[in-house]
């Protein structure tokens, strides 16, 4: 496509109903709904997913794109593939995506979700998509060069997408545009997508970037950090987590002033704490992280005197395994989602390969509730055994969906907003898919699937009827990652 065309920012309609402005909003309010129990009980059942698929890295040389997926049981295209929005350039690695608006919004008539956010986690550009004229066929509304956001603010390899209550979409970078960490901080776009400037006060960027989610009534902000571009684009080495190039601390930031009020270091329990979120009920005072090479999720909390504070919550345990780089697997939790209603967690353990369900009506006691395996390195078939106490080599048994055997480990995962289904997606990011899945992964392409929710009692069970294959796709294997819902979803929704 023409840069003159992907530059061009295309005029902005009359507002629309229906799913391209929101599906669910009330006629009189802005997007999204008032409470996350509304959301929950009277949002509609999801018909499509927008998931960001990589070509990065596998060899091929194309752009990376935007697959528009069918998730309608009652549709001739269910479970397929219906639309793919090329980016303008190779090797942006498209990872996160987020809401022009969301329910932050929802007081604010005027405003619609009508636009996805693309950051480009290697190249620096951010894409911006609009979704309402048609939204099982999105269009390029504009691209925001990674030339610009440089000049103005410093900043390169965005990540997380937020909207806020302004108007302005926020998006946290995870360094310079070398890739040094010491460069990090959160980037701001107005409503029509050009550059403002930092969010962030001067002087009071975190020491390394990641995701953010932020509580209004309580005035915070709160955002994790992975590590430095630099060290992660080119693989994981646990050298590099001794020499201090990857993260270990929450950033606690004064909302919306954009002062770093604390900085919790969580310590050897704490490695590479990635995805944060607060509880959906915007009057609750705690929230989750999951530290991904020591796999804990660990709660922060305010305390009594208005200061921050953490704890583990959950904890699992590495195996001992045999035929695999270390001695030690971890679980390595990649993401996590929380159901509207704040009663359950849903994460991931992408090198063991289930994905679990815990109960977090006590949130300082999260009780396991349910548990499925649907790939990881640890498979029955495959080379890595684990190692049980009296000394015996086991695997794990994982179904075969659809005739397909599953690759890669779970990654990425969304929950419906009734909180009956989760979709998954098994890619990471290209290098680290090469590093530990290598070939099965990055040469025959991801897949997603849906896991039936039992929301009474607990527990998780495989869909049979549900299989996308990104390995199938016209230009070749791809690499899927983040999903998101045309009318909002349980990680882009913040109620203030």
């Amino acid at each position: 496509m023409a840069a003159a065309v992907a530059e061009a920012a295309v005029p902005a309609p009359a507002k629309a109903n229906g799913a391209g402005a929101g599906a669910g909003c009330c006629a009189a309010k802005g997007p999204g709904y008032a409470t996350p129990r509304e959301a929950m009980e009277k949002g509609p059942r999801e018909g499509l997913l927008y998931v960001t698929c990589v070509y990065n890295g596998t060899g091929i040389d194309k752009p990376d794109y935007l697959a528009t997926v069918d998730v309608d049981p009652s549709s001739a295209t269910y479970s397929q593939v219906i639309h793919r929005l090329p980016a303008t350039h190779i090797g942006d690695e498209l990872h996160h995506s987020g809401w022009n608006a969301c329910s932050s919004c929802h007081g604010d008539p005027s405003t619609s979700r009508r636009f996805l956010i693309l950051p480009s986690l290697l190249s620096g550009r951010v894409y911006v998509v609009d979704t309402a004229k048609d939204p099982r066929a999105p269009a390029l509304h504009k691209v925001v060069q990674a030339e610009d956001i440089a000049e103005k603010t410093g900043l390169g390899f965005p990540h997380t997408s937020h909207c806020l209550a302004t108007g302005d979409i926020m998006i946290s970078c995870l360094g310079d545009k070398e890739g040094n960490a010491a460069g990090n901080g959160f980037l701001l776009l107005d409503s029509e997508f050009n550059v403002k400037g930092r969010w962030e006060k001067p002087g009071h960027s975190p020491l390394f970037g990641y995701d953010f989610w932020y509580q209004p009534r309580h005035k915070t902000m709160i955002s994790s950090s992975w590590g430095a571009p630099a060290a992660f684009r080119t693989g994981f080495d646990l050298q590099h987590v001794q020499d201090g190039l990857y993260g270990r601390h929450l950033h606690v930031y004064d909302w919306p002033g954009g002062e770093l009020k604390q900085t919790l270091d969580l310590g050897s329990t704490g490695l590479l704490p990635l995805e944060v979120r607060f509880l959906h009920d915007p009057s609750k005072d705690t929230g989750y992280v999951g530290c991904a090479l020591t796999s804990n999720m660990v709660r922060f909390f305010k305390t009594a005197d208005g200061s921050w504070s953490h704890e583990v919550a959950i904890s699992i345990e590495p195996l001992k395994v045999r035929n695999w780089m270390l001695p030690e697997m971890p679980g390595l939790i990649t993401d996590f989602v929380i159901s509207l209603d704040d009663r359950y967690l849903y994460l991931v353990n992408w090198l063991h390969g289930d994905i679990r369900q815990y109960n977090i009506e006590d949130p300082t006691k999260p009780v396991l509730a349910g548990q499925v395996f649907v790939g990881g390195l640890l498979q029955k078939g495959g080379d890595v055994v684990y190692v049980t106490d009296d000394d015996k080599e086991e695997q794990y048994a994982v179904p075969q969906v659809k005739g397909h055997r599953l690759r890669g480990g779970p990654q990425m995962i969304q929950l419906s907003l009734d909180g009956k289904r989760v979709y998954v997606t098994n890619s990471l990011f290209s290098r680290w898919d090469e590093q530990f899945y290598g070939p099965d992964l990055l040469k025959k392409g991801s897949h997603m699937l849906q896991i039936d929710v039992d929301t009474e009692k607990g527990g998780l069970s495989v869909n049979p009827d549900f299989f996308v294959d990104f390995g199938t796709e016209p230009e070749g294997p791809s690499l899927a990652h983040e999903m998101r819902y045309p009318g909002g979803d349980c990680t882009s929704d913040i109620w203030i």
